[in-house]
């Protein structure tokens, strides 16, 4: 599977598979910026991407900004549709207690392409039962 990259600004970087059978590809800033606790910004990456047919891209959070310093992505896992030819941001929250500063060149969220079934909707009168039925939210218990 290939994934068709276009850089479409002087400072940026290809996505990065940091190891072989890794399955997410570190998505860098362009530029500098600070991001204050509780707030939000979208971060530029400078790139365009081609997804191959029948994927999206995940846009999702890197384990070691989250553990570290409380930032994550807002929507995560942010979703890039097959058919988008725009520019790949990124929006980025602090929930931490001290401003981030983003770096330029940053390694700020790793992207995952996955498989998107087609799905045929199908309006019915019922639905089949289950044992869980519609028990939701902590049904299961914490023990």
């Amino acid at each position: 599977m290939q994934l068709r990259v276009k850089r479409v600004h002087e400072d940026a970087k290809m996505p990065l598979q940091a190891r072989a059978g890794d399955a997410g590809m570190d998505l860098f800033s362009i530029e500098e910026t600070v991001i204050q606790p509780g707030e939000w910004q979208l971060i530029k990456t400078g790139l365009q991407i081609e997804l191959p047919q029948g994927t999206e891209g995940q846009v999702r959070p890197r384990s070691g900004l989250a553990l570290k310093h409380g930032i994550t992505v807002l929507n995560s896992p942010g979703t890039i549709d097959e058919g988008y030819r725009g520019d790949v941001g990124v929006v980025l929250i602090n929930h931490g207690r001290v401003p981030f500063t983003v770096e330029k060149h940053m390694r700020i969220a790793q992207l995952v392409v996955q498989l998107v079934p087609q799905v045929e909707l199908l309006e019915v009168e019922e639905l089949t039962t289950t044992e869980r039925g519609a028990q939701g939210f902590g049904s299961s218990g914490v023990k």
